[in-house]
């Protein structure tokens, strides 16, 4: 299989991302994967300037609407989701356009970054919290 690039764009919400990379998965037979922390959840439209329907222009989009708002998603599975539709795209012999504005996201990617699976510290999680009860959140100190 010949080496398909991947491709990057990314940026601050509401920059014109969107336009942009329909116009060049169209220019370069791509697909494009989402790197944006707010659209992977359903509902969440508003404020995350997620592409519609309509604005895809038949251009298929991966990792968009997947999860309901209390999924707890995570840079991990982002990653694992992400390699999983890139060798799906490239196995079509398309290219692969990521695009978004989270860079811990794109780093994981660009990076290979390895999320060794671990149980979460319960303790200090509670710790955490027994804090926050107690002192509260200063907001102007």
């Amino acid at each position: 299989m010949k080496k398909i690039p991947l491709i990057i764009l990314t940026g601050p919400t509401a920059v014109g991302k969107t336009d942009l990379s329909i116009k060049l998965a169209k220019d370069m037979n791509a697909e494009i994967i989402s790197a944006d922390s707010m659209q992977i959840y359903e509902y969440m439209d508003i404020g995350s300037a997620k592409v519609t329907e309509k604005e895809m222009q038949g251009v298929k989009h991966y990792l968009i609407d997947e999860v309901k708002p209390d999924y707890p998603f995570s840079v991990s599975e982002f990653q694992q989701r992400a390699k999983k539709y890139i060798h799906e795209i490239n196995k079509k012999e398309k290219c692969v356009l990521v695009t978004g504005g989270t860079g811990l996201y794109l780093n994981s990617l660009i990076y290979n970054m390895d999320f060794a699976q671990s149980d979460a510290n319960n303790e200090l999680r509670e710790e955490l919290q027994k804090q926050l009860a107690e002192k509260g959140i200063d907001l102007h100190a």
